[in-house]
């Protein structure tokens, strides 16, 4: 690995060319057309998106490296959809909200502090690699939160809930490190 590349791996990290599937439970099946995303809780316009609705917001594209709390990263990772900011500015979050809480298929939860939410590479993904999402890693739609281990970004997302205190997700409490930032290695709780 040249330097420039061992700049871009955290500690403890080693890089794949694949993409790794990894999640608790069976991939959900989706009919997109009964699909919805909620944008709710601390929030002045709380909204419901519908497939269709959700494809026609503004789109962003990014490229990033993303990394896995099992120890593999992948860099230069293209992904397209819709920027956490398009969402901010839509529900028009309240000053209270200090936290965002993930909610996904099967009863997943995830949570970030809103900072953490408020970023310009922070994307509602619904494209990898030029194609839609595959469903074993997250389609139709995933977060995708570049700065925090990927547990962070949770997969088939349904729900975008803004809250005034932090509540631990589904890894989170079994041991997970609340913030998961991979630079600082914080894969599992003290």
């Amino acid at each position: 690995m040249d330097a420039e590349t061992a700049r871009r791996v955290p500690p403890g990290q080693y890089l794949t060319e694949k993409f790794p599937v990894l999640h608790y439970g069976s991939v959900p099946r989706v009919d997109l057309a009964r699909w919805d995303l909620r944008i709710y809780g601390e929030v002045d316009a709380p909204f419901m998106l519908t497939w269709d609705q959700y494809r026609r917001l503004p789109r962003t594209r990014i490229v990033t490296d993303i990394h896995c709390v099992t120890r593999w990263s992948k860099l230069d990772t293209e992904w397209e959809g819709v920027s956490a900011r398009t969402i901010l500015e839509l529900a028009g979050v309240r000053p209270a909200a200090t936290h965002l809480i993930e909610h996904a298929e099967q009863g997943y939860t995830t949570n970030i502090p809103l900072a953490v939410f408020d970023d310009d590479d922070v994307l509602l993904a619904d494209t990898f690699g030029g194609a839609p999402l595959e469903s074993e890693h997250g389609g139709p739609l995933r977060l995708v939160v570049p700065k925090r281990y990927f547990w962070k970004s949770a997969k088939w997302l349904r729900g975008l809930e803004f809250v005034t205190a932090d509540r631990p997700g589904f890894w989170e409490r079994y041991g997970y490190h609340n913030d998961g930032d991979p630079w600082k290695e914080e894969r599992f709780s003290e």
